[in-house]
Formats: C-alpha cells, structure tokens, sequence
C-alpha cells in the first residue's frame, strides 16, 4: 500500500466576539473560556495519536491551543505566519451590516465574487490559495510517513480541504468549519489526498 502522511487538520477555538460575525482576518482576537475548553477536549482526543510535529498559524488563537495540545505529547510547535487567515485589510474587525454600510459597492463587489475580490488592503481566495499551501506540501513532504497537526482558521482550512477533494474555490462555504473542529487529510505517496473526517 502506498505510504501516507496523515495531517490532523484543527480549527481554532471560540473567540471572543464571537456571537456576532465579524471579518477578524489577521487581527489577534482573543480566546473565550469555551476556546481553551475545546482544545482541552481536542488534547484528549489526540493523545494517542503518533503525531510527531505541530504547525500553527502565529496568531495568539491558534498558538495557545498548539501548546494545549502538543505539550502533553512533548511537542514544541513551530509558528508559520503564512497559515494566518485570509487578511481582510481595511475590512478587518467590521461586521457585515458595517461593511454594507461603509463600503456598499465594494461589499456589493465582494458578494459578486467571492474568490478573486479583495478587500481594500487585503487579500482574495486565490491570493490564500497561494499562500497556503506550499507551506502544507512543505510539511508533507517533510513528514512522509507520519503524522502532523496543523492549527489554523476556517479560511486556511477550507482552502486546504477544497484543494484536498479537487473542488473549486466557489464551494468555500459549503464545507463548515466549526471552532474547534478536526479535519483529517491523508496525503499518499502519490499525490492523492483523501480526506477522512471533515469537521468532526
């Protein structure tokens, strides 16, 4: 059988602001009681994993929850700042009601074409896309044979599971990402990666 190289693919935890949508992108928002609970859980369900290696997204959501998980495996995480979500430059931080109230024809835009529109300042699916993944075949291929966890956003993570099933970038919100959720992606020695749990 072709070897694997299985990545456990997390999403952080709840955050604060959290019950009102809002475009938080690159800003550096806080976790809630809930968020750190839901790695807790997540550690233990890891923990009989042979998992090896950790990469994180380097904001604060993201790296606190890697240590939650790897230190009781004896794992250091290594921060990559190219698994952040998708920045939403000018956007960041606003609601939608504020978007469509500030910026109406961009937001307007933006719901026209939800993969190569950017946010003034920021970024747009493919700009993610781009961005992203080399960093997770750099990882594959540095662990062939083994398995990895990885802890990013919804964004990233759907970037990575859309590219995992060869679907295309406008099906980015038919697969949800719940905070704290498991994605498992299994990368063979042939290219082809299978994905084995989807937001579990």
């Amino acid at each position: 059988m072709t070897p694997k190289t299985r990545v456990y693919l997390v999403r952080h935890g709840e955050i604060a602001g959290s019950e009102v949508f809002r475009y938080n992108g690159q800003t550096d928002v806080p976790l809630t009681p809930k968020g750190v609970d839901q790695y807790r859980q997540l550690a233990e369900r890891l923990k009989d994993t042979s998992i090896r290696a950790c990469y994180a997204s380097n904001l604060s959501r993201c790296e606190l929850g890697a240590h939650i998980i790897c230190d009781p495996l004896g794992i250091l995480p290594v921060l990559r700042g190219e698994l952040r979500e998708m920045s939403f430059g000018a956007w960041e931080g606003m609601t939608w009601s504020e978007l469509a109230k500030n910026y109406p024809d961009e937001w307007q835009a933006r719901q026209n074409d939800m993969v190569a529109y950017r946010a003034p300042g920021g970024e747009n699916l493919l700009d993610l896309h781009g961005r992203v993944m080399p960093v997770i075949m750099e990882i594959v291929e540095r662990h062939r044979g083994g398995e990895v966890l990885v802890i990013a956003h919804g964004g990233v993570n759907r970037v990575i599971l859309l590219d995992a099933i060869g679907a295309p970038f406008s099906s980015m919100f038919r697969i949800e990402q719940d905070y704290g959720c498991l994605n498992i992606i299994d990368y063979y020695g042939d290219g082809i990666p299978v994905v084995t749990l989807l937001n579990g």
